[in-house]
């Protein structure tokens, strides 16, 4: 059963990673961001590239997507930067709720 919940992944330099997640979930764009560091190896004009970065793991709503990935572009210093807008097809009744509610702004 498919909700109306969304995860995004989001890559970014360590520096900027716990700003972009303050901005999200201070403006209710998102419920929660977890951040993970991860070591990320890709091809980038040509170069092999093998970069530290952080992982942001964002929970939102379908509705609250686009402005999410408005947001991350925004505070974003890469000219492409990752960002992966991933489908909730399933999940912890209890805990959809509350992203919902933290979205929504209701208690």
């Amino acid at each position: 059963m498919a909700t109306d919940i969304v995860v995004i992944l989001c890559t970014a330099a360590p520096a900027e990673a716990a700003s972009m997640a303050q901005a999200l979930v201070r403006q209710r764009i998102a419920a929660c961001v977890n951040i993970v560091p991860v070591q990320s190896t890709y091809r980038w004009k040509g170069e092999l590239c093998n970069d530290p970065e952080h992982l942001m793991i964002v929970k939102t709503t379908k509705e609250g997507a686009g402005r999410a990935v408005a947001v991350i572009r925004s505070m974003h210093s890469a000219e492409v930067p990752e960002i992966i807008v991933l489908p909730v097809i399933s999940g912890y009744t209890p805990y959809l709720d509350w992203v919902r509610q933290e979205i929504e702004g209701t208690p």
